[in-house]
C-alpha cells in the first residue's frame, strides 16, 4: 500500500533546485511528497555530471552548469516566471545575497541553508574580519534594512542555522514551565528576548554529537563526512566566532570586536576547526566540540538582545560546539597536520552507515536549573524508514528546508527573514515527523566539572559558564 503524505501547499511555476549534493538529493523527495506542483517544471541546476543518471530516471530536467557571478542572471532569468515558483538554493560557491536579491526582483520565493559567498571568497579574501559569518550575515541584514518587505526570502534555514533557532524557543518554553514562571508565549522578538533574560539564561551552545559510523576504516587522503565536505572545510577555515554575552567577565587575547552592524558577535584569530570548547550532549555527556562559525551563533545573540547600543542590558553568548562523526575528526587532523586539503571527498550514505545518531540540539545554560539540552536525536536507522537518499544529518537539514518552504508559501510577502524571525511552532509542526526523538534533558554539568588538575589552568571559578572556562584550546 502506497503511503500518503500531507500536502502543505501548491507551488505554481518552476521549482528550481540549485545544487544537487547530499542535501539537494535529500530535499527532492520531501518536495515531491508535500507539495502540489507541475513536475515538468522542476529543474535541478548542478554542474556535476554524476547527477544526470539519477535525475534522468526521475524525469527531472538537469541543467549541467555552475552558477557564477557572471551567469546567474542569464541562467535563472531563462527559468523563472515572475511571481511564481520557488528557488531552493542548496549549493556552495553561490552568493546567497545576489541570488535572493534577483529572486525578490522577480517576486519569486527563495530559501537557502547558509549565507554563502561566491567561489574563492573563503580562501582568497585576506581580511579575516571580512571572512566571518558576521560579515556575510550583516550584508544580508543590510539588504533587509534597505529593502524591507516584499517577496519572502528565507535566509539560513537548514538544521543549523535554522532548526536550532526554533529549538531555542521550545527550550525557553520548557524551562519556563519547569521553573514555574507565569508567562504568555511571546509573539515578537522583544518578548522572546525578555523571556530569556527573565529565565536567567546566560548563553546557548549549539551542541551536536554525530556518532554515525561505517564498518570500514577511513582511507588515508580521503575527507569523510556525513554532509558537504566542501561546506565543512570552508566554514572550518573561517575564523572561530561567537555571539558575545553581557555576562562575560573576560575577553580573549586573540579576540576581535566588530565596529559596524549589530555588534552581537566577536571573532578569534584562529580557524574554528582547530578551536575546541567544552560542551555537553545527552548521549556522551561532557565532550569537546569545535567552535566552528555558524550564522546562528550571531543571529541568536542578536535576536535575544535586550537594549540598544554597544552595551545592551542583556545579551546571551552563543556558539556552535560541534563534534562531527569520528571519520570527519580524523579527516580534520590529517588536513591540518599536512597543510593541504584531501583531493578525494566522501559523504557517508545511509546504506553504508551501520550505527550511530546525529544528536543536534541547543544547550541553554546559566539559569536556576543550570543547563537544559533540547533537540533531535535522530538515528540513521530511523532516517531510512522516514525518507530516502540521506543519512540522519541530512534529514535534519532537508526537513528544515521543507518547513521553511511551507512557511514562505504561507507568508509570501515577509521580506528577508531568518529562522529566529519565523513562527517556530508552525515550522516544527511541519518538520517534527522527520526528527526522531525530540527531547529535553537537564544536567548539572558545567565547564568546571571534572577538570584535570595535573596542570594549572587559567579559569574563572566565580563564573562557571564564562567563555574563559568553555574554551579548551
Amino acid at each position: 500500500m502506497t503511503q500518503s503524505f500531507p500536502i502543505h501547499g501548491r507551488i505554481d511555476g518552476p521549482i528550481i533546485i540549485i545544487g544537487f549534493g547530499s542535501i539537494g538529493k535529500g530535499t527532492l523527495p520531501l518536495i515531491q511528497r508535500h507539495f502540489d506542483y507541475d513536475a515538468s517544471k522542476l529543474v535541478v541546476i548542478e554542474p556535476d555530471a554524476a547527477a544526470s543518471g539519477f535525475l534522468s530516471e526521475q524525469q527531472i530536467t538537469h541543467l549541467q552548469v555552475a552558477i557564477t557571478r557572471d551567469n546567474y542572471r542569464e541562467v535563472l532569468g531563462g527559468l523563472v516566471e515572475a511571481g511564481k515558483g520557488f528557488v531552493v538554493n542548496l549549493s556552495v560557491d553561490t552568493s546567497s545575497l545576489e541570488l535572493m536579491r534577483f529572486c525578490r526582483e522577480q517576486n519569486v520565493p527563495y530559501i537557502d541553508t547558509v549565507a554563502e559567498p561566491w567561489e574563492g571568497f573563503y580562501f582568497e579574501t585576506t581580511s579575516n574580519a571580512e571572512r566571518t559569518n558576521y560579515a556575510l550575515r550583516q550584508a544580508i541584514r543590510d539588504e533587509k534594512a534597505a529593502s524591507p518587505g516584499g517577496s519572502t526570502a528565507v535566509s539560513c534555514c537548514g538544521a543549523n542555522p535554522g532548526m536550532v533557532s526554533w529549538f531555542v524557543k521550545e527550550a525557553l518554553l520548557t524551562l519556563a514551565r519547569d521553573t514555574g514562571l507565569k508567562m504568555k508565549m511571546p509573539t515578537a522578538r522583544e518578548g522572546w528576548a525578555a523571556l530569556m533574560r527573565d529565565l536567567g539564561v546566560k548563553g546557548v551552545h549549539i551542541a551536536e554529537r554525530d556518532t554515525q559510523a561505517r564498518r570500514t576504516p577511513r582511507p588515508r587522503d580521503v575527507f569523510v563526512n556525513t554532509w558537504s565536505v566542501e561546506g565543512f572545510i570552508s566554514e572550518g577555515f573561517q575564523p572561530a566566532e561567537l555571539g558575545w554575552g553581557t555576562h562575560e567577565p573576560w575577553f580573549p587575547e586573540n579576540g576581535h570586536r566588530h565596529e559596524t552592524g549589530c555588534k552581537a558577535g566577536i571573532w578569534l584569530e584562529r580557524p574554528g576547526a582547530i578551536t575546541r570548547v567544552h560542551t555537553w550532549c545527552p548521549t556522551p555527556g561532557p565532550q569537546f566540540g569545535y567552535l566552528v562559525t555558524h550564522n546562528e551563533a550571531i543571529s541568536i545573540s542578536d535576536y535575544y538582545t535586550v537594549g540598544e547600543g554597544d552595551q545592551p542590558e542583556f545579551r546571551p553568548t552563543c556558539h556552535y560546539a560541534y563534534h562531527p562523526c569520528d571519520d570527519a575528526v580524523l579527516s580534520l587532523h590529517e588536513m591540518f597536520g599536512s597543510g593541504k586539503t584531501q583531493q578525494t571527498h566522501h559523504i557517508l550514505t545511509e546504506d553504508e552507515i551501520v550505527e550511530g545518531i546525529d544528536e543536534l540540539g541547543v544547550l541553554l545554560y546559566g539559569h536556576s536549573k543550570n543547563a537544559v539540552w533540547f533537540g533531535s536525536r535522530l538515528s540513521n536507522e530511523q532516517t531510512r524508514a522516514l525518507a530516502p537518499y540521506q543519512n540522519a544529518t541530512g534529514l535534519q537539514v532537508t526537513s528544515a528546508v521543507l518547513a521553511g518552504m511551507v512557511w514562505a508559501l504561507e507568508n509570501p510577502q515577509a521580506g528577508i527573514v531568518e529562522a529566529d524571525e519565523m513562527n517556530h511552532a508552525r515550522c516544527l509542526e511541519i518538520q517534527r515527523p522527520y526528527l526522531g526523538p525530540v527531547e529535553a534533558h537537564y544536567t548539572d554539568w558545567t565547564p568546571l566539572t571534572d577538570r584535570w588538575d595535573m596542570f594549572p589552568e587559567d579559569i574563572d571559578e566565580d563564573e562557571p559558564w564564562a567563555f574563559r572556562n568553555v574554551l579548551a584550546s
